[in-house]
């Protein structure tokens, strides 16, 4: 069984911070039932192409963007928007332990459906709202997306190539960072609501927004400005407080170098034919090196275009220094490495099958539950009004 077994999620949530959430409660063991407009249900369901094809080949229009983030869940078709809808979910989060939502700030306040009134009837309830700004400030009513939050966070500051350069400016992640570390943000404040929930037998509202996420894991780069005084600007692949640590051309591909301490350096010195580099007092120690940044660097492109790619991820791993080849995706799910972790695996589905990636943590004494594949919309609505309202 999960560690989460017998725990019950109500998920009033779309598109992708809160399904992200309560898709890791469901590899957890948690019963997610996702509520879904009867009419077209997630938007996510139609953000294509690619969909998953049914046994004859067709577009199933389900959408890889929502099969990627909805595994494990049971999915209720239930019309919020009418007096009958309002009645069957407040009686589902009677028999809830934990409901997630991410609808406008007050927006479920309407239906009754909001944390203060809920608690009322049910205090053991941990209530978690996700939105684009949180629940109070001067942007709490505007609408928030990954995108801008990536903007207005700052990330998107320090993400890109340099000025200067050729394609200079700033870059969106290639995925919906924001969203997907608010989802994480949000399981963690779930599983520190129920520990709370054992020791004192109330649940809480837990308030979460994009941007304060988006803050939050500005990591070092927040911490450089506020100790250092100096806004970090972007600097392609390479890292503002290690040096050499960023993309490196061999003479047939390209490769990350990750060199962390003064030992890694040496031994990539005497690989590269140079040994005196790591005693030469610009280079010698890590602080040193990140003075000395534009020398080294371009001694180490220089170094580093002698020789193949294969040559240094085999001579390096060898040496105990960290570095990696730049893998396209279709790539990374034909690594050994992946395959033999199982990250990849095949779900059945009403329309055949579904190739999903695992969930990535591995419990010594616990099982993860990757069984049941990204639901139809209302695939399970009799089951589980039958199941949680019996």
């Amino acid at each position: 069984m999960g560690p989460l077994h017998g725990i019950k999620v109500l998920d009033l949530s779309r598109v992708l911070a809160g399904p992200w959430a309560t898709q890791l409660l469901a590899d957890f063991g948690a019963d997610v039932l996702k509520v879904e407009k009867p009419d077209g249900g997630d938007d996510t369901r139609a953000w294509g192409p690619p969909y998953l094809r049914d046994a004859a080949g067709k577009d199933s229009r389900e959408s890889a963007y929502f099969l990627s983030t909805n595994r494990g869940k049971r999915s209720l078709a239930i019309d919020l928007a009418t007096a009958a809808g309002q009645q069957t979910v407040a009686q589902l989060a009677a028999k809830a332990d934990v409901l997630v939502e991410n609808f406008k700030v007050g927006g479920l306040k309407k239906y009754a459906l909001d944390f203060a009134t809920l608690s009322e009837q049910h205090p053991r309830l941990i209530y978690c709202s996700i939105t684009g700004f949180g629940q109070d400030g001067p942007y709490a009513e505007r609408a928030g997306y990954d995108a801008m939050i990536q903007g207005l966070g700052g990330i998107m500051s320090i993400t890109g190539v340099p000025d200067g350069e050729p394609g200079a400016g700033p870059q969106k992640i290639g995925v919906a960072a924001a969203d997907l570390m608010t989802g994480m943000y949000a399981v963690s404040a779930i599983l520190g609501a129920l520990y709370h929930r054992e020791k004192t037998g109330r649940g809480q509202h837990i308030d979460l927004s994009l941007l304060d996420t988006q803050v939050a894991w500005l990591a070092n780069q927040g911490m450089n400005y506020l100790i250092g005084g100096q806004v970090p600007t972007r600097m392609g692949t390479a890292h503002p407080n290690i040096v050499p640590y960023q993309v490196f051309a061999a003479s047939d591909g390209h490769l990350m170098l990750a060199v962390g301490n003064n030992s890694q350096f040496a031994k990539w010195c005497e690989l590269a034919g140079e040994p005196q580099l790591s005693s030469d007092e610009r280079f010698a120690t890590n602080a040193a090196r990140v003075l000395n940044r534009e020398v080294l660097v371009a001694r180490v492109s220089e170094l580093t275009l002698r020789k193949p790619l294969d040559f240094w991820l085999t001579a390096l791993s060898a040496a105990g220094v960290p570095c990696g080849p730049i893998n396209s995706i279709d790539r990374v799910f034909a690594d050994p490495q992946v395959q033999h972790r199982g990250m990849l695996q095949q779900l059945a589905h009403s329309l055949g099958s579904v190739p999903t990636v695992i969930n990535p943590i591995k419990f010594s004494d616990s099982t993860l539950e990757h069984k049941k594949a990204p639901p139809m919309l209302g695939e399970h609505t009799d089951e589980a009004l039958f199941d949680w309202l019996r």
